[in-house]
């Protein structure tokens, strides 16, 4: 068993913990970034307890700001990742068998440590990512929630005493830890998505073992420093939570080996359907988080201004990079001459706050690589093509990096391939409606399922929207946006979104086995449904 050298109840007080939190002012360079987190020297590809030089190919950082290289790190080679798969599996072995209570205990002091750090690692995510600023700081709040929230239901990991038919009998349902639950998380939530699988696997009994997007190596190392702090200085295993840098190889050697109990992908959905197929035919468990073609419905009798305010973030919010960003905006017919010019305005006035995502003035970063930037102007090309116009941007942003104008389309009637299909930009098809049916038969036509919204006042609407004749996407709301979930409910989608529920409400369970035994206390074993074997 581990020996738990400092897992005190302190508790560290939220208003006390922003004392330590360094002011924007300072953290406006990547080097004064890079020192704060201690990402200085050469950098390591594989965590497992102890940090080892990648003997792989090369994985570059880059600053998709100015597009200039923050860091060349080596990655991790397929035997550095099966030696570290194993050590993680080996630690698993005795992290659940730890009382659940004390599994939370540690998830609540990684998120202290998160808080003390939440400033930095936040500008890092703008830093290497490209989102601004205040999205950086609130993806690692995100990840500190999720915590808190685990740290919470780890007394209250509950299972079911169920009413038995044979006297003097008793039926049980438990959940157990898996195992070991490897994680492949996309660039454009680096820390976040890790977050929520890490604290609800960890607080369940499971170990992880992290392979994050090559292109954010300094955020996935950034995390896995803070976190193995914690582990060590509360003298446990830091094979608790592992990590290797690594391109499309470290993936597979994940999906494919037998030692990885759950394999948790968020991505796209080309590369999630061949980890799906990879997992299942091994029958391993998988969790998917893929994309999304998200829509938002504007009814005639919804309050205009409300909708209005919600569409910029939801289309252009992460440069359009979120998984549940808005693509698709459907305008009733008698209300659509009247709000697009007014959709148009506040595009206009976005403009001027395109920039240096570290500033603190800018709403619109950069896309996160050169292929975004070509993908986003693929996909112009094809709205032209495909007989659509372009009413709003459509164009590079003429500065270093790899900026592009938010961009709104008209002129198609939904059923296209470039509307049908998701690209991580921020592009927006406005499409019209005549009825409340035929609006929800187009948010239901396309093939992902992740989120939706609809704007209006009618409760009968409401109600009709979120039933099983409604939206058939995973995240249904009214009078919100498709973006920027909280952490209570479950996250994620149906279709070819995968599937897969993460972060809130029972999506612990998705990281456990579960367990039905029956218990004979009495003095005769009687056959159910009424059996004679005598």
């Amino acid at each position: 068993m581990f020996r738990f050298t400092n897992l005190s109840s302190s508790r560290l007080i939220l208003s006390n913990a922003r004392n330590h939190f360094r002011p924007y002012s300072s953290l406006t360079d990547s080097a004064s970034i890079l020192k704060s987190l201690n990402l200085t020297g050469k950098l390591s590809a594989v965590y497992d307890g102890k940090w080892h030089t990648g003997t792989g190919p090369k994985i570059v950082s880059t600053n998709p700001g100015t597009g200039e290289t923050l860091a060349e790190i080596n990655s991790a080679s397929r035997e550095q990742v099966l030696a570290a798969i194993q050590e993680s599996k080996n630690v698993a072995r005795c992290w659940r068998e730890t009382p659940a209570p004390i599994r939370g205990d540690v998830v609540r002091k990684i998120a202290d440590a998160l808080r003390r750090n939440r400033e930095s690692l936040g500008a890092l995510i703008s830093l290497e990512v490209g989102k601004i600023r205040s999205e950086g700081i609130g993806e690692v709040q995100e990840y500190i929630d999720v915590c808190d929230y685990a740290s919470g239901i780890s007394r209250a990991l509950h299972g079911r005493v169920i009413p038995s038919e044979r006297a003097s009998h008793l039926l049980l349902e438990q959940f157990h830890p898996v195992g070991l639950v490897g994680v492949i998380s996309a660039f454009n939530f680096p820390v976040a998505v890790y977050g929520w699988n890490q604290s609800l696997a960890c607080v369940t009994g499971n170990t992880t073992i992290w392979k994050p997007a090559p292109s954010t190596p300094l955020s996935s190392i950034a995390v896995t420093k803070i976190v193995s702090e914690v582990f060590e200085e509360s003298g446990l295993p830091g094979g608790l939570a592992s990590m290797v840098l690594g391109g499309t190889e470290a993936g597979e050697t994940l999906a494919t080996n037998c030692n990885v109990d759950l394999v948790s992908f968020t991505g796209s959905t080309h590369i999630g359907r061949k980890v799906g197929v990879t997992v299942q035919e091994r029958f391993g468990k998988s969790l998917l988080e893929l994309g999304g073609n998200n829509a938002i419905i504007v009814c005639p009798d919804a309050d205009l201004d409300l909708a209005l305010s919600t569409i910029p973030f939801a289309a252009v919010g992460t440069a359009g990079q979120r998984c549940t960003t808005t693509r698709r905006l459907l305008l009733h017919s008698s209300i659509y001459d009247s709000l697009l010019p007014r959709v148009l305005d506040s595009y206009s006035s976005l403009m001027s706050r395109i920039g240096d995502p570290l500033d603190s003035r800018t709403l619109i970063g950069p896309l996160h690589s050169k292929v975004g930037v070509e993908a986003f102007e693929r996909a112009v090309e094809d709205v032209k093509k495909q007989g659509g116009q372009i009413v709003f941007g459509g164009k590079k942003v003429d500065r270093p990096g790899f900026f592009v104008q938010p961009t709104v389309t008209v002129g198609l009637k939904g059923s296209e391939e470039v509307v049908r299909k998701e690209v991580f930009a921020p592009i927006l098809h406005v499409l019209k409606f005549d009825t409340f049916e035929e609006a929800v038969e187009i948010n239901n036509a396309v093939g992902q399922g992740l989120s939706s919204s609809l704007f209006t006042r009618d409760p009968a609407k409401y109600f009709k929207w979120i039933s099983a004749s409604g939206s058939d996407c995973g995240i249904v709301n009214v009078n919100v946006s498709t973006s920027g979930a909280e952490i209570g409910g479950a996250f994620g989608g149906e279709k070819e979104t995968g599937g897969g529920r993460e972060s809130g409400t029972d999506c612990w369970k998705n990281y456990t086995r579960r367990m039905t035994s029956t218990i004979c206390y009495g003095n005769e074993v009687a056959l159910a449904q009424g059996v004679q074997f005598t």
